[in-house]
């Protein structure tokens, strides 16, 4: 009998030790595949969900990606629907080229006037750059530097009466990306914003610090993670918390689902985001 229960303790333990070498098999042949050296070399890292990248840290030329987004934001006094279509795609090694069109509706929620709410409008017209400066393959770490410019754009109902711009948006980054042995992946996306209207009237300046966390489910793309967007305005700090989630359902399709959690309830209260991403083989 002693014999019997020392053999399935045996048995137990291999079983659960080659489990955990299956898995880390996995990682390693997943994180192999992106990272392999018959072309220059890049890091695997998770991308967070809600403030995306430029495509991919060190991102190889012929890499592209379609993103769809669609966005629900609960304030006090409307409701506003997001919506989003971009297209990024790298042109030569480590650069990442973006266009995105977003688009906000909104809607009143009983008792609030309609003065009191924004207009419906298609936001702006996006660009945007991110050029991968480092890439260290013996950190498994990814620096790179980016720009985005919006140009705003009037709301519906003005398109008939005014020009389509109304402004700019100047927003230089910075990007930092780590990953911590095969499964955790840590990530820094910071910059100022600074809006200026064409009429003058609209001049704010603001500061975005973002922070992330994932865990990579092993072998796969699906992972889990939160995204922590904090914004400072002159002497006013805001932030929410972003619980995600990305499933892979095919070699080329994947589906992000965000939630945002704000630390205050100022003005924002709940939202949920969703991100359906397309890579066409290249």
């Amino acid at each position: 009998m002693k014999n019997l229960i020392t053999f399935l303790f045996i048995f137990i333990a291999i079983a659960v030790q080659s489990q955990e070498l299956s898995k880390a098999a996995l990682d390693s042949l997943f994180i192999e595949q992106v990272e392999q050296k018959t072309e220059k070399h890049k890091v695997f890292h998770a991308e967070p969900l809600y403030i995306d990248l430029i495509r991919d840290l060190g991102a190889r030329k012929g890499e592209k990606e379609w993103n769809i987004g669609l966005g629900l934001i609960d304030n006090n006094s409307y409701d506003r629907y997001e919506a989003l279509v971009e297209y990024e795609w790298a042109p030569v090694d480590r650069l990442g080229l973006e266009v995105e069109v977003p688009f906000s509706f909104y809607y009143k929620q009983n008792g609030t006037e309609n003065s009191a709410i924004p207009q419906s409008r298609m936001e702006s017209l996006k660009l945007a750059a991110q050029y991968t400066f480092l890439v260290s393959e013996k950190n498994n770490t990814s620096l790179a530097l980016g720009y985005i410019h919006e140009f705003e754009m009037t709301s519906f109902k003005r398109y008939s009466s005014s020009t389509f711009f109304q402004g700019n948006v100047y927003n230089p980054f910075f990007v930092a990306a780590k990953r911590w042995g095969n499964n955790f992946h840590t990530l820094l996306y910071t910059g100022p914003v600074w809006e200026k209207s064409f009429d003058g009237h609209h001049n704010d300046f603001n500061w975005q610090i973002n922070s992330n966390i994932h865990y990579m489910i092993s072998g796969t793309r699906n992972f889990i993670g939160v995204e922590f967007n904090k914004e400072v305005y002159k002497n006013d700090f805001d932030m929410v918390i972003r619980p995600q989630m990305r499933l892979e359902v095919s070699d080329q399709i994947m589906v992000g689902i965000v939630t945002g959690i704000p630390i205050s309830r100022e003005n924002q209260r709940f939202s949920s985001f969703l991100r359906l991403i397309y890579e066409p083989s290249h």
